[in-house]
C-alpha cells in the first residue's frame, strides 16, 4: 500500500521529459488551471497528466465534457497512455457527461456539483476537462474560488482545463490569481509546421526548477513529447 501525498504529486514517465521541464510535481492542496482556446491541446495536457500521476501511484478522478468514457480511453491509448489497468487497480476514475455511447445526461450539472461527488472526494487530484463549459451560473467569482479552495484545503489538488472564451473576463482573472499553476497554451505557423507551446505563467510551491516556456507535440504511440527545436 502506497503512503498518502502529503506535499506534492509527481507526474513523470519515462517516455517524456515533462516532468524535469514543470517542476516534478504539481503542489497538493493546489488549483491548476489549463487555459487554450479550441485545439490548443489543453485535453491533451489533461491526458497527460492523468497518465503521469497514476503511473506514480497518485488516486486521479478525470471529468471530461467532451468525449465519452469509451471515446477517450480510444484516443489515450492511440497515443500510447493505456489507462484500462489503472482504472481495474482503482488508481483512476473517469466520468464523462456522455456517458459510454454519445447522450448527454438530461440532468444539469456544475463545476460545484462534479467536486461534490464521491469519485472526487476519494482522489487525489481532479482533472476536470473543460470547466469553464461547467461554470455555476449566478455565482460570485469569490464565492467559487473559496468553495473550490475549501475543497483543495482537505488534501486534494484540482487541475481545470479552460477555454477563455468560455468565461466572464473577471472570473477566469479571480482564478489566476489564485491558482498555485496557471499553464497558457498558444499555437503558431513556423515555417509552415504548427508549433505548440506550454508557458508556464505561474508555478508556486514548485519541487524543482520549471522552464518558463515549453514547446511540445503529441506523437502515435508516445504521448507527449517535449519539442527541443521549437521555443523553450
Amino acid at each position: 500500500m502506497s503512503q498518502p501525498n502529503v506535499d506534492n504529486f509527481e507526474f513523470g514517465v519515462i517516455q517524456d521529459s515533462l516532468g524535469q521541464s514543470m517542476g516534478t510535481a504539481i503542489p497538493n492542496r493546489a488549483l491548476m488551471l489549463v487555459c487554450g482556446g479550441i485545439g490548443s491541446g489543453k485535453s491533451i495536457i489533461g491526458q497527460r497528466m492523468a497518465f503521469g500521476m497514476t503511473a506514480n501511484d497518485v488516486r486521479v478522478s478525470l471529468t471530461t465534457t467532451e468525449l465519452t468514457t469509451r471515446g477517450w480511453l480510444e484516443q489515450v491509448s492511440s497515443i500510447g497512455y493505456y489507462m484500462d489497468k489503472q482504472i481495474d487497480e482503482g488508481k483512476f476514475h473517469l466520468v464523462s457527461s456522455f456517458g459510454v455511447i454519445a447522450e448527454e445526461s438530461e440532468e444539469k450539472v456544475d463545476l460545484l456539483d462534479i467536486i461534490e461527488t464521491q469519485p472526487s472526494k476519494d482522489a487525489e487530484v481532479i482533472i476536470i476537462d473543460r470547466a469553464s463549459e461547467l461554470m455555476p451560473e449566478e455565482m460570485s467569482s469569490k464565492a467559487l474560488i473559496s468553495r473550490l479552495r475549501k475543497f483543495t484545503s482537505e488534501g486534494r489538488t484540482l487541475i481545470l482545463t479552460i477555454d477563455p472564451d468560455e468565461m466572464e473576463e473577471i472570473t477566469l482573472r479571480d482564478m489566476k490569481n489564485s491558482a498555485e499553476v496557471v499553464l497558457d497554451l498558444f499555437t503558431a505557423v513556423v515555417g509552415g509546421q504548427l508549433v505548440r507551446t506550454v508557458s508556464v505563467t505561474r508555478f508556486l510551491r514548485a519541487a524543482g526548477p520549471v522552464t518558463e516556456r515549453i514547446g511540445w507535440k503529441v506523437m502515435p504511440e508516445m504521448g507527449f513529447i517535449v519539442d527541443i527545436t521549437a521555443v523553450a
